[in-house]
């Protein structure tokens, strides 16, 4: 029997870093950590011990599709509680791990997809125009498709950013700031192409996906329900859409709660269908939309 297809982002929906951890404020009661990602012998992103056990619930019952704008390096470094993943969606939809392997056919398919906007050299050229050491930390380019800044978002210009967003716009590209990373993509180079190319493959009879940024967008509208936290950069803008669940929760809280919700809507289409699941997880979700 063909299960649901769950994809969700993971930096700041399902796992946090130590800085994104504070978005629970300072008068929360401490959580219960797992660590899940470890970086040059340091522990980097985690989650939360009820989050950890939900986690793994879900790995067994859906296909659970991690789905993430990190490079597949990147990605390899987190380990989450359950079986490893079959699938996995890395660089904004740029590359689908099978069992841990990119797959080279949609490699080639998404090279071919990107052709349309500028050129990446041409994308960074625009990035580090007028960039100051004062707030830019790093440039890095990922898999050779897509760049990204880690700035100081206090001292980042306004006014340099509407400017690069507005050519990176007409040059067909997306800008989306996330935390201290500022991502310059492809507009075809999306997480929503991969969803549909691993639901194809799967054959999976309802998607399910959770996000919180300007780069989830596709993903979530394109699945059959969503859900987004009360932080990050679409609740900074308030974006809302139809399917699309937003909850109250914030920070690691939020993570568990979209766990949560996705276990809730794959029980509900083990007992009723996809159509019923669908129907209830909107019911569910209802409170918070």
């Amino acid at each position: 029997m063909n299960r649901v297809l769950v994809a969700s982002d993971l930096d700041r929906t399902l796992i946090y870093s130590a800085r994104a951890l504070a978005l629970t404020g300072p008068d929360e009661r401490a959580p219960r950590l797992l660590c899940v990602e470890v970086y040059q012998g340091r522990p980097l992103s985690y989650v939360t011990e009820t989050a950890a056990a939900l986690l793994a619930e879900l790995a067994a019952r859906t296909e659970f599709v991690p789905t993430t704008t990190r490079t597949p390096a990147q990605y390899a470094r987190v380990h989450l509680p359950g079986p490893p993943p079959r699938f996995a969606i890395c660089a904004n939809g740029g590359r689908i791990l099978v069992d841990g392997e990119s797959d080279p056919d949609w490699s080639r398919r998404v090279e071919r997809a990107v052709a349309g906007s500028a050129p990446l050299a041409a994308m960074r050229e625009r990035l580090l125009d007028g960039a100051d050491p004062a707030w830019l930390r790093k440039e890095r380019v990922a898999e050779d498709l897509f760049a990204y800044l880690v700035v100081d978002r206090a001292r980042l210009p306004a006014d340099w950013l509407e400017e690069t967003t507005a050519w990176a716009h007409a040059h067909g590209w997306t800008v989306s700031l996330q935390g201290r990373k500022l991502y310059a993509v492809p507009r075809a180079l999306t997480k929503s192409a991969a969803l549909r190319e691993v639901a194809a493959r799967t054959g999976a009879p309802l998607t399910l996906a959770a996000g919180d940024s300007l780069l989830d967008t596709d993903l979530l509208t394109a699945a059959d329900r969503a859900w987004r936290p009360g932080h990050g950069e679409l609740a900074d803008q308030d974006w809302r859409h139809e399917g699309v669940t937003v909850l109250e929760e914030v920070g690691a809280a939020a993570g568990e709660e979209i766990v949560r919700r996705f276990l809730g809507a794959a029980e509900a289409a083990g007992a009723g269908g996809a159509a019923e699941a669908a129907g209830a997880a909107e019911a569910a979700g209802a409170g918070g939309s």
